[in-house]
């Protein structure tokens, strides 16, 4: 007769969490209990301790010799790290883009449209790019381009600082700025 050679389905999650207490194969432990003084016992003894508590026992660090454990509710410390990485999460700040284009002969009216845009943009903490795009034989005032930029760029100082200067990248003069913090 054959043994049953498949191995059990474990979730990927669980394998890669803490060892808890029948899961833990080494035969002895260092204990850590807080408030006192680091303790290396046989796991037999820590797991009744841990029942006496009502609490599991884990393998905190499964590398050290004798690996560390401490006596614990686990699902509440499990609970709290997924908490703890989720502020994580939610404190990080994505980068947003934001793009302008204008041409070489822009109008001042409009200059003054897309200025006021590129400011509501840095006011909401957005990147604003900028840039000129030279069509056909426009490429010949790359000058006014510049100068459009650089105006934008200093109409924008107040809230905005340059981070890359104009720059010709192919048909496309273009102009970085970043919000300022407050």
């Amino acid at each position: 007769m054959r043994k049953n050679t498949k191995k059990p389905f474990v979730k990927r999650e669980e394998a890669d969490q803490h060892r808890i207490n029948d899961k833990i194969i080494s035969r002895e432990i260092r204990l850590v209990v807080d408030g006192a003084e680091p303790q290396v016992m046989s796991v037999s003894a820590a797991l009744q301790l841990a029942e006496e508590q009502e609490l599991d026992l884990v393998e905190i660090s499964p590398n050290a010799v004798p690996p560390v454990c401490k006596i614990m509710d686990y699902r509440k410390f499990m609970y709290n790290q997924k908490k703890k990485q989720k502020e994580l999460k939610a404190k990080q700040s994505k980068v947003v883009l934001k793009e302008i284009r204008f041409g070489p002969n822009t109008d001042d009216h409009d200059f003054q449209f897309k200025l006021a845009h590129a400011r509501k943009f840095l006011e909401e903490g957005s990147k604003v790019k900028a840039y000129v795009f030279f069509r056909g034989r426009t490429i010949v005032f790359k000058d006014r381009g510049e100068i459009l930029l650089l105006k934008f760029a200093q109409e924008l100082a107040d809230i905005g600082a340059v981070e890359q200067l104009p720059k010709l990248e192919g048909k496309r003069m273009i102009i970085m700025i970043n919000p300022k913090k407050k």
